[in-house]
C-alpha cells in the first residue's frame, strides 16, 4: 500500500502489520518541518512536528539521525486531530545506531502491555552484570539521559546491565540509592518515564544496589 493511502487508513484499521509498513516507508520520504525548533507535546517530552506530503524537502533520514543526538522525539501529521504516529527518543536512537526503529515482536502498544512489577535476581540464577556498552547504550544516549536526571536534581546516577549468559533477557537498572530513594510511590510513575529514552525492546529496572555488583555512573 502505497503511503498516502496508508494515513488514511483509519485508526480502527491500524494494526502491527500497518506499523510495520508505515514506518518502512516513513524513512525514505522527505517531509515538511512545522518549526526547527523542538515543542513540548502532550506527554511534556520535547518533539520536533513535521508534515508529510509533496511539499516535504527534508529527508526523514537526515532528521532522526539529528534528533538522536539531542534528545528529540518527532511527531509526524499534529495537524490531524489524532497524529499519524509519534516517535519516543528511543526509537530514534534505535534506528540512528542499527538502521531500525523495533525490533521483530515490538511496538508502542506491545510495549505498553509489557508487565510492570517487582523484579527478584535470585542467587542461582547465572546473570552477567556489567557496565553498559556502547553498542547497548552510545555515549550520547547516556549524555542524554545524564542531562534529563541533573535537570531533576539526581547529580550522580548510576547504572547496571544484567543478562543472561544468552543475552536473550536484558535489563538496565537505575541504582535508587544515586537517585536518594526515590519515594516508592512514585517508582513506577518515574520508570515509565525514563522509559521514553529506551528502544520499545529495552527492558528498565529502578534497583537497589544492595546484594547487586557495583554500579557504574551514566
Amino acid at each position: 500500500m502505497e503511503f498516502n493511502a496508508l494515513i488514511q487508513q483509519p485508526e480502527s484499521k491500524r494494526d502491527d502489520q500497518w506499523e510495520q509498513a508505515f514506518l518502512q516507508q516513513f524513512i525514505q520520504l522527505n517531509v515538511q518541518l512545522e518549526s526547527d525548533q523542538a515543542k513540548p507535546g502532550p506527554d511534556g517530552w520535547p518533539y520536533l512536528f513535521v508534515r508529510t506530503g509533496p511539499e516535504g524537502k527534508e529527508p526523514v533520514k537526515d532528521i532522526v539521525r539529528w534528533l538522536a543526538g539531542r534528545g528529540i522525539g518527532l511527531v509526524v501529521n499534529p495537524h490531524k486531530m489524532v497524529p499519524d504516529y509519534v516517535f519516543p527518543y528511543g526509537m530514534l536512537w534505535n534506528y540512528a545506531e542499527h538502521g531500525r526503529f523495533t525490533e521483530p515482536g515490538t511496538s508502542p502498544e506491545a510495549s505498553k502491555q509489557r508487565p510492570a512489577g517487582e523484579v527478584v535476581f535470585q542467587r542461582e540464577q547465572k546473570m552477567i552484570f556489567g557496565p553498559p556498552s556502547e553498542r547497548y547504550m552510545p555515549p550520547y544516549v547516556r549524555g542524554v539521559m545524564r542531562e534529563f536526571l541533573r535537570a531533576q536534581g539526581f547529580e550522580k546516577p548510576k547504572v547496571l546491565v544484567a543478562t543472561t549468559p544468552d543475552y536473550r533477557d536484558v535489563d538496565l537498572l537505575l541504582s535508587l540509592d544515586s537517585l536518594g530513594g526515590l519515594p516508592k510511590a512514585e517508582q513506577k510513575k518515574f520508570a515509565e518515564m525514563m522509559s521514553w529514552f529506551l528502544p520499545l525492546h529495552y527492558t528498565f529496572v529502578l534497583g537497589e544496589e544492595a546484594g547487586l555488583p557495583e554500579f557504574h555512573p551514566l
